[in-house]
């Protein structure tokens, strides 16, 4: 087995909120319990959890994101010149369910500055032990996507009138956040990223050039843009990007093969591995894998939508075909997506969900120790 993150059963990183978790949020909302007395909770939570990831023999443990709302939006409000706002609808429609309505403006210089999430990670590193802790966040092209793309009517502050300058702050903003996470301890960073799988939708591609806007090109600036920031990496740092086409209360946004982003993404990005979206027919094939170079690529066959087990063959016969255009060294195992992208969590029990990541290390120890 592989002891280099990401590792060959891995996790994207978000977890069912156990339920006295979700009252206490509940309390704080209403006024009833203080914000002590709700983070007092959380880090009782967060314990249970990283013993729990443990226990199940996981790698590397996360925080659940037990602090969160929303896997993306509480981390990019609290960067410097960033606004969350109220809003009608959600900017993205679910097939299904969908989430309380939210979004970001930029209002000022984009930088990053005291961010609550360092002591969130210093925590989960102080309960993990001698356990690698995986830190996940947003990735620097959720921001621009969210207060650029997807909104309706963006007018650009007087700073950001040349589109470059803002690529070019959240870069740096992001290279002070590498940076900072990096000094408090953590050695495994993962950038959550639905962009890509919006890219990949002929649907959503074609509403957007009605809109008129260039994927292509804005894909160049993004993979840009996360390059510069990840020149802030050290050496003993793995950075991972985490690709998604939507999950809340099991359901989706977006659907279609990566190959209208593949050689972009995949040819010039320079992470150290990609967590892919492969659990149904909304992904596509594996072809587009050729444009990998030596990146890792952990291949979320599993789903964590539905708590139904996958046949076990079905998930090697498919880790086979992927070998095809990755060499099996360069594989992994994982969900496809986190099991709680929001607070509300997908629709299965705690036990089905840690079945679900027993099964993925059971079948990666049979792949990878034949």
């Amino acid at each position: 087995m592989s002891n280099q993150a990401p590792f060959r059963y891995d996790v994207v990183g978000s977890f069912l909120r156990p339920e006295y978790l979700k009252d206490a949020r509940a309390k704080f909302a209403e006024g009833k319990i203080t914000e002590e007395q709700l983070k007092e909770t959380e880090d009782k939570a967060i314990k249970e959890l990283v013993e729990k990831e443990k226990e199940v023999g996981l790698q590397a443990v996360t925080d659940g994101e037990f602090r969160r709302r929303y896997w993306h939006l509480d981390f990019l409000a609290d960067l410097d010149g960033v606004e969350e706002i109220k809003a009608d609808h959600w900017s993205v429609h679910f097939k299904g369910h969908q989430p309380k309505a939210a979004t970001l403006k930029i209002a000022d210089k984009v930088d990053f500055g005291e961010h609550p999430f360092l002591e969130h990670f210093k925590y989960l590193k102080s309960v993990a032990g001698d356990t690698l802790c995986k830190m996940t966040i947003p990735s620097p092209s959720m921001l621009h996507l969210i207060c650029c793309v997807r909104a309706e009517e963006y007018t650009p502050i007087e700073r950001y009138q040349d589109m470059k300058d803002l690529y070019h702050d959240i870069a740096i903003a992001y290279q002070k956040a590498i940076r900072a996470f990096y000094d408090a301890g953590c050695r495994y960073l993962q950038l959550d990223d639905t962009s890509w799988g919006e890219f990949c939708d002929a649907e959503k591609r074609k509403t957007y050039k009605e809109r008129g806007f260039d994927l292509d090109e804005i894909a160049r600036s993004y993979v840009d843009m996360i390059n510069l920031a990840l020149e802030a990496k050290p050496e003993d740092m793995t950075i991972t990007m985490h690709i998604c086409r939507g999950n809340f209360r099991s359901t989706w946004f977006s659907s279609g093969g990566y190959e209208p982003v593949a050689e972009i993404l995949f040819g010039h990005c320079n992470v150290d591995g990609f967590f892919l979206e492969y659990d149904s027919e909304r992904s596509g094939d594996f072809s587009p894998l050729r444009y990998i170079k030596d990146q890792k690529v952990v291949l979320g066959l599993i789903t964590s939508k539905f708590p139904e087990l996958e046949d076990k063959e079905d998930v090697k016969k498919r880790i086979e075909e992927a070998e095809k255009y990755v060499a099996k060294d360069q594989l992994c195992l994982s969900p496809q997506c986190g099991f709680s992208s929001t607070e509300e969590g997908n629709i299965m029990t705690e036990a089905e969900q840690w079945r679900k990541v027993s099964f993925v290390k059971e079948v990666a120890e049979e792949v990878w120790d034949a």
